[in-house]
């Protein structure tokens, strides 16, 4: 599994010639980052007496964080193994009518599937929004770089599942399905990365002075 490789391994095999692990699961790990250094910034947060005020906040928004990290964490090897599944339908045979018939609907069906996994990452990120921006105006004032690092985390990662959503999609039928999950790409890519642009913005302001 790509969670249990190394950092450098994980590197070397994103970077070789193999088509997976792509922007789909580079993503899912931006993701998962961007919720690990909001966690990092709650437990720097937390028992500080100067952030009395704001101690049980920070304890729920590492609740959350951490859900996010664990999903997002997840989502690496999914998208991968979706991926997988599709390279697996496009190798069935077409050598009559009928394989053809059968290759293509096993090739809409795999898209269909690997569809859902970056459509689950963006989902996921959603929910971290807030969690960010929590973080970002009232963590540990230290720590302050970090959130921004990680609003900007979660915006790529937006962005690249939005990415790996409409290639997906580019290869099925216009249909139903389709067009709802262009449309909801649409909106939940701009949602995030409008909020995540602009804590990003508000950190880079406060540091800058």
């Amino acid at each position: 599994m790509l969670i249990h490789q190394t950092v450098s391994e994980f590197l070397d095999t994103t970077a070789s010639s193999a088509p997976a692990p792509g922007g789909g699961s580079v993503s899912a790990l931006a993701g998962a980052l961007g919720a690990a250094l909001t966690s990092m910034v709650c437990r720097l947060t937390i028992g500080k007496k100067k952030y009395t005020a704001v101690e049980h906040e920070m304890q729920e928004t590492l609740a959350l964080a951490e859900d996010v990290r664990v999903q997002c964490r997840s989502l690496i090897d999914e998208d991968t193994a979706a991926f997988n599944t599709v390279m697996a339908a496009f190798g069935l045979p077409k050598d009559t009518e009928e394989q053809k018939s059968v290759r293509t609907r096993a090739i809409h069906t795999a898209t269909r599937q690997a569809t859902m996994v970056p459509l689950e990452l963006l989902r996921t990120l959603e929910r971290s929004v807030p969690l960010v921006e929590a973080v970002a105006e009232k963590g540990n004032a230290n720590s302050r770089s970090d959130a921004g690092v990680a609003a900007l985390l979660i915006g790529t990662a937006a962005r690249g599942a939005a990415l790996n959503i409409y290639v997906n999609l580019s290869g099925l039928p216009e249909d139903a399905f389709r067009g709802e999950t262009q449309m909801e790409t649409e909106e939940r890519e701009r949602k995030i990365t409008e909020q995540t642009d602009r804590i990003a913005a508000t950190v880079r302001s406060a540091l800058r002075g």
